[in-house]
């Protein structure tokens, strides 16, 4: 429902296990390692524990995209209340007939004949129980039984157990030694620290279809607070609180309105606010393009007048001498020579959009196309909102439009061009400006708008085990980059290409997480690929 309003191309906080959103914490990638090694390492058994909402199936469903060649796996979600129903349902995940009237001797026999045909042609089989701590001490000691399948060299079963940290609790149980002594990985996944909720929201927004800031910073502490960082509970209550930012028509959602899913959620009072909530912050950005398409649609003549008059190229103006020959001192406020355009706020937003386009070549119409990221990502682009400073604009050094808001006059948006030292060259309206850089500081509140180019079928952050046509690309650039020969068909993102990412990351300052996603994107975008708009060579 709230999708189209906030510009999403999918709903970022469902609650189903789609490893699409799988956010890699630290933590999390420790996880899959742990999973990871026992896909690789046959014999005894993984344990990955966790508080309910921490993410264990979606590490687990993120594991089986990446299950090697000749792996067999059986997932039970179910395993049954007895050993009987247990085994039944492993020879059924592994397509496998079961007897008439079958018992544990019979089902035992059926599976390690299996085992043995399977090791014999080269395939390793896997066993996954999710929600382990269900198991009873006999279901527990049965699984332990199969780990006894073996030749005289190989174990022809692994074992990985998923469950709440009650499993951990019942396997150190003194019946259950044994068992405890066979598991040769142990994880347990925490919920997450207030940073990686900020990047967990991010990061589900991002898969989703915008850069933007749908939470406010008071909205999101509250969030922390109210969660204990467990990503379900994170996932519901965004969801609730988005939908109800499109109700009230919020431009991102505050902590009234979190506080108010919160109780729609779970059911309670969860939080006394002791502060008045803040007023509301400004337009985002969709949703104000998309006023100023309206805006513009319904004052076309008009505009059309105002575009002949300005009669703004594609490329940007060349500046004014008058703007050139100031001062280094500027005065606090602009002098006359630089000749702001009067004009509406709105008008000034959907030019600037333009202008950004044309400096990538593409000519953008407003009305046609509202929702700017969305009309970047169908030209093969992607786009950014971000809130930051002039260092790190200058260092992602990509054209980008934001809004200027100075004392007594309109607010107006502006295409930043090039940006020096001393002064940033800008485009307001179809007029080139000469700004110094204390003067832009003072009017611009630090957020903007950024496109960038993406891989070639870019659909989201490319991790480990990543396929499709991005790889190779990033392959070919990153090769070049660390001047190393290019693997040619390099099928998925692997170790080597995780490495070169981390390289490039720690160069631009950047947390070196070997993940490629839209920060790294902005920097490999502007630092690596040749012909595209930039601030400075």
């Amino acid at each position: 429902m709230y999708s189209d309003y906030f510009g999403l191309t999918d709903l970022p906080f469902s609650i189903a296990p789609d490893p699409r959103y799988l956010y890699l914490s630290q933590q999390h990638r420790e996880a899959l390692a742990h999973l990871q090694y026992g896909l690789s390492c046959p014999g005894g058994f993984v344990l990955l524990t966790g508080e309910v909402g921490t993410g264990k199936t979606t590490v687990c469903r993120c594991l089986l995209e990446q299950v090697p060649q000749h792996t067999e796996l059986a997932f039970l979600l179910c395993p049954g209340a007895t050993a009987t129903e247990l085994l039944a349902a492993i020879c059924q995940e592994l397509k496998l007939a079961v007897p008439e009237r079958p018992d544990v001797r019979t089902l035992t026999g059926v599976i390690h004949h299996y085992l043995l045909e399977s090791h014999a042609e080269g395939r390793h089989t896997v066993l996954i129980i999710d929600e382990a701590q269900n198991l009873s001490v006999e279901l527990l000691e049965q699984i332990r039984l199969l780990t006894n399948l073996e030749t005289n060299t190989h174990k022809l079963l692994q074992i990985m157990l998923l469950g709440q940290p009650e499993l951990a609790e019942k396997l150190a149980r003194p019946d259950l030694r044994q068992l405890s002594q066979r598991i040769t990985a142990r994880y347990h996944l925490a919920p997450l620290s207030f940073d990686e909720l900020c990047a967990y929201i991010a990061h589900r927004l991002s898969v989703a279809g915008i850069e933007a800031q749908l939470f406010q910073p008071a909205a999101l502490r509250l969030l922390y607070r109210l969660t204990g960082g467990v990503p379900r509970l994170i996932n519901v209550i965004c969801d609730r609180a988005l939908l109800g930012a499109f109700v009230q028509r919020l431009p991102r959602v505050d902590s009234a309105t979190l506080e108010r899913a919160a109780v729609e959620v779970l059911g309670r009072q969860p939080y006394r606010r002791r502060a008045p909530a803040m007023a509301a912050m400004l337009l985002a950005l969709l949703t104000g393009l998309a006023l100023a398409g309206w805006h513009y649609r319904s004052q076309m003549p008009e505009f059309a007048g105002l575009a002949e008059s300005l009669a703004y190229p594609a490329n940007p103006v060349p500046a004014e001498p008058e703007a050139e020959e100031q001062p280094a001192e500027m005065p606090a406020t602009a002098p006359p020579q630089l000749h702001w355009p009067e004009m509406d706020t709105e008008l000034s937003q959907v030019m600037a959009y333009q202008q950004l386009f044309a400096l990538w070549q593409l000519d953008y119409d407003p009305v046609q196309h509202p929702v700017v990221c969305r009309y970047a990502r169908s030209q093969q682009l992607d786009c950014t909102m971000q809130q930051a400073g002039l260092a790190t604009l200058r260092a992602q050094n990509h054209p980008a439009v934001f809004r200027l808001e100075r004392p007594g006059h309109p607010a107006l948006y502006a295409t930043l061009t090039a940006l020096n030292d001393e002064q940033a060259t800008l485009i307001i309206g179809g007029r080139s400006l000469l700004l110094p850089l204390t003067q832009l500081e003072a009017w611009w509140p630090g957020s903007y708008v950024m496109l960038w180019q993406p891989p070639p079928q870019y659909q989201g952050p490319l991790h480990t085990g990543s396929r499709g046509e991005a790889v190779p690309w990033l392959e070919r650039h990153l090769a070049e980059w660390r001047r190393r020969p290019v693997r040619p068909a390099q099928p998925y993102y692997d170790a080597q290409l995780s490495s070169d990412v981390r390289a490039f990351q720690q160069s631009k300052g950047l947390t070196p997480d070997g993940i490629f996603g839209p920060q790294t994107g902005i920097y490999f975008s502007a630092s690596l690929l040749a012909g595209l708009p930039r601030l400075s060579d």
